[in-house]
């Protein structure tokens, strides 16, 4: 760290001795340093630019097994000063909770991993109005596209300093940069809107602008001349680019407060066969410039690669601090946010690892159904599990495209289709939350 950063971390810990000399039993807090640059091109110019700074203060006290949290943007000695005297006097004031706290010393992590997440240097803004121009250069030289709706091009810097009262204290610098593009084609009177977008650390890790452009285009047009299909049960294959989304349900449901709070439709699965045998769920926090990499957790806490499911059992709950003390467990290290307010519960990076088959080998092998590869609207029922969401895509018969489709909703019961799932081999880690193409057969399609 730089002497203005040491500046920033002692400013920290005065505020965290003022709240303990005023009254505290326990707190923490953080502050967060922010910039950002962004770019919007239509028809060949720039429409728009824009630069954000920001800077802010989050605070937690506790007074026994009261808390509050306050936050602010005033990191003057006088300001700092007036937060701490206010949390702390709402605390006393504040109900009891017999699960808040902060975690125990020895709890806390002692090794720092590094994660590579600095990203690029600042660009200039040229450069970002260079490449989004490219991207929609490219886009508009796909045959069928009328015209791009969106394009915008971006890199942003973040600092987060931490410390809490147990004696825990870190730093976190983090860039990235993203380049976004969503086309429109046309076809007579109808139109059909796609995009493509990737967000990295470094550029090195990114598709070119004239690739994102070009993969944008032609899945507008791809998506010309859509025709109906009836209801019916069928097999449904999520596209890898919308596979991913089937896992947010599933960490929702593994959540220590949910469980905790009964609201999961998984809070009696847990140490049972919820996956297919061989099926693995990986949670990696030390990826390599990962989206969601982490050193620590929300509390303080060691963070470590995991399986979230091995072999396709379910075998523990997703635990904070608080969660853990409700349920009668151990924090394992999936708390998030924290520092300066209550800590919730996630994950880093999660991926579902890839399977045996080629897409096209599971398209050829199941013979007709649906390729999703946009959802909008999703319905989804915490307590059961019951799941409906709006799709696009394309039908498949013999295992080959025949036709898009649009306006088409799927349903089903999440742990049944969970059961039921066969993984392909086309895994890309781009996210927070990946997976391969995924095949799930007798799921409803609701058509004509």
């Amino acid at each position: 760290m730089n002497k203005q950063a040491d500046r920033t971390a002692d400013r920290l810990e005065q505020l965290i001795d003022r709240c303990l000399n005023g009254g505290a039993s326990d707190a923490d807090a953080s502050i967060g340093r922010g910039q950002g640059i962004s770019v919007e091109v239509r028809d060949g110019a720039l429409e728009n630019l824009e630069r954000t700074e920001s800077e802010g203060v989050s605070l937690r006290c506790l007074v026994g097994h009261r808390q509050a949290n306050v936050s602010g943007s005033d990191l003057s000695d006088d300001g700092l000063k007036a937060l701490a005297e206010r949390c702390v006097a709402m605390a006393k004031a504040a109900p009891e909770d017999p699960y808040c706290g902060v975690a125990p010393a020895d709890h806390l992590v002692t090794d720092m991993p590094i994660l590579d997440l600095l990203g690029e240097p600042e660009p200039d803004p040229e450069s970002l109005e260079k490449e989004a121009l490219e991207a929609e250069v490219a886009a508009l030289s796909i045959q069928g596209v009328d015209h791009v709706s969106s394009c915008g091009n971006g890199w942003q810097k973040a600092e987060r300093w931490a410390r809490a009262s147990n004696g825990f204290a870190s730093y976190r610098v983090s860039g990235s940069t993203g380049l976004g593009l969503a086309a429109v084609a046309r076809q007579g009177d109808a139109m059909e809107r796609d995009y493509e977008s990737r967000t990295v650390r470094r550029l090195e890790d990114r598709p070119a602008p004239k690739e994102i452009g070009r993969i944008a285009g032609e899945r507008a047009v791809a998506r010309l001349g859509p025709k109906p299909v009836k209801t019916q049960k069928g097999a449904v294959v999520f596209d890898r680019r919308v596979a991913g989304s089937l896992l947010g349900p599933l960490l929702s449901a593994m959540s220590g407060p949910s469980i905790a709070r009964g609201v999961s439709f998984l809070k009696d699965h847990l140490g049972k066969q919820i996956f297919p045998k061989g099926t693995m769920i990986w949670d990696d926090p030390f990826r390599v410039r990962g989206m969601g990499s982490r050193a620590h957790d929300g509390e303080g806490r060691a963070v470590a690669k995991r399986a979230l499911i091995e072999d396709g059992v379910l075998g523990e709950w997703l635990l904070n601090g608080p969660s853990a003390k409700q349920l009668g467990l151990e924090p394992n290290g999936y708390a998030s946010g924290g520092f300066g307010r209550p800590p919730g519960v996630g994950t880093s990076n999660v991926h579902l690892e890839a399977g045996p088959k080629s897409v096209e080998t599971m398209l050829s092998d199941v013979g007709t159904g649906l390729i999703v590869k946009d959802m909008f609207g999703p319905s989804i029922n915490p307590n059961t599990g019951d799941y409906s969401v709006g799709v696009a895509g394309f039908w498949f018969e013999q295992g080959e495209i025949v036709h898009p489709v649009s306006e088409v909703t799927i349903a089903g019961t999440l742990i049944d289709m969970y059961s039921r799932l066969q993984v392909a081999s086309d895994l890309e880690l781009r996210g927070t939350r990946d997976a391969p193409s995924i095949l799930i057969e007798g799921l409803s399609i609701a058509g004509d």
